[in-house]
């Protein structure tokens, strides 16, 4: 784990501290979420539910795990064996990867990806596979066909899939999704999900990679309530999959976590339980933050790259005469008083990010507002 620093995160979060900056770096937004649910927890806080629950979580929120996969994307899950709660989406995903990953097996990923995959990878001593997205000339984030089959060969043991995808906004297409499967199942591998952006799909549906055809044995399908219900601390997360992964990933997370969480749990069962409303609301609202963020970063002389999905827009430098990330976003605060997430960190090959950086636009409109006004001064 030497390569292994402090994370970027940590970094730009201490940056924004330091300096008084806006933190559009990190993404977690500035409101708390549904008042049933902080009712929920209020309530198990002082009702006793405050000891070790179940190792795979409690049956009401596997339950409502279920349920909800059932509601939205029509997957069937028996709560009582393929459904496991862990401490956020982070664990699930290391789980997962430790669980199904001997040394030297072979991990095809997506870059620019989440910091911590690279890092669960190493610890199972799996190797990585990246497939670099790219933007087009639309601006939209794209791979290269012949480049995810060379990926795939004899050591390869499972896929790497985060759609809705950080940090780029890119959500996978109907036919990229197909593809994946297609190699999935040619080279009999298996499948990990990250999938907690699941409810911040702008302009098209989300589609699970375990709904297609032939997925659902070979798939872990990852998700949490941090992004959706804007409890990003609580770290309440879950896996879903065939009862034989799923009783993999608990082998793992007993000697992770063991359980987490515990008066959380049910509160978090109430708000997967919330009225359509809850969730085309919320989608609705971060897809106006959005388009009010990528209106303000046009405006200061970024070029604004298409966000799909998530809580995120990534721009590129270039034109404000930026070349590499890393510097420009660490120089930023003291320009205008803004803090941003350089991509090239969460590449291998580091070339491909370099002149992009990303912001979040999980934040209250005046917060945007305010953000834009200062990031005017680099125009």
């Amino acid at each position: 784990m030497r390569p292994f620093g402090t994370t970027i995160f940590t970094e730009m979060s201490a940056l924004a501290a330091r300096t008084g900056a806006i933190n559009l770096g990190q993404g977690f937004p500035d409101t708390d979420g549904p008042p049933e649910m902080l009712a929920a927890a209020a309530r198990a806080l002082a009702s006793g539910a405050n000891q070790y629950p179940p190792l795979a979580g409690i049956p009401a929120l596997r339950h409502a795990v279920a349920e909800h996969e059932q509601r939205f994307w029509a997957l069937t899950r028996d709560p009582d064996t393929e459904v496991a709660v862990t401490a956020g989406a982070t664990e699930a995903v290391a789980a997962a990867i430790l669980a199904l990953c001997e040394p030297g097996d072979e991990v095809v990923c997506f870059e620019p990806y989440y910091d911590s995959y690279a890092a669960s990878i190493t610890l199972a001593g799996a190797v990585r596979r990246p497939v670099t997205l790219r933007p087009g000339p639309d601006g939209r984030y794209s791979f290269d066909e012949a480049e995810l089959r060379a990926a795939f060969g004899a050591r390869t043991r499972l896929v790497l899939l985060n759609s809705p995808h950080n940090p780029t906004g890119k959500v996978f297409t109907p036919a990229e999704l197909g593809l994946v499967a297609e190699l999935c199942q040619e080279h009999d591998t298996w499948a990990v999900t990250d999938e907690v952006y699941e409810h911040l799909v702008f302009d098209e549906a989300h589609v699970p990679l375990a709904g297609l055809p032939g997925m659902r044995e070979r798939t872990l399908r990852v998700s949490s309530a941090g992004k959706t219900f804007s409890c990003t601390g609580w770290k309440v997360g879950w896996v879903t999959g065939p009862a034989r992964l799923v009783s993999a990933v608990l082998r793992v997370k007993q000697f992770l976590t063991f359980v987490n969480a515990a008066p959380l749990q049910p509160a978090v069962a109430v708000a997967l339980g919330l009225p359509d409303s809850y969730f085309t609301g919320f989608t609705a609202a971060l897809r106006a933050n959005r388009d009010r963020l990528s209106a303000g970063l046009a405006a200061a002389g970024f070029d604004v790259l298409p966000s799909e999905g998530t809580y995120f827009v990534t721009a590129d430098i270039r034109p404000l005469g930026g070349t590499d990330g890393v510097e420009f976003c660490r120089q930023l605060p003291g320009r205008c008083g803004v803090v941003a997430v350089p991509t090239q960190v969460f590449y291998d090959h580091r070339e491909a990010g370099r002149h992009l950086i990303r912001f979040a636009f999980c934040k209250r409109a005046e917060v945007i507002d305010e953000a834009a006004d200062r990031l005017r001064k680099l125009a």
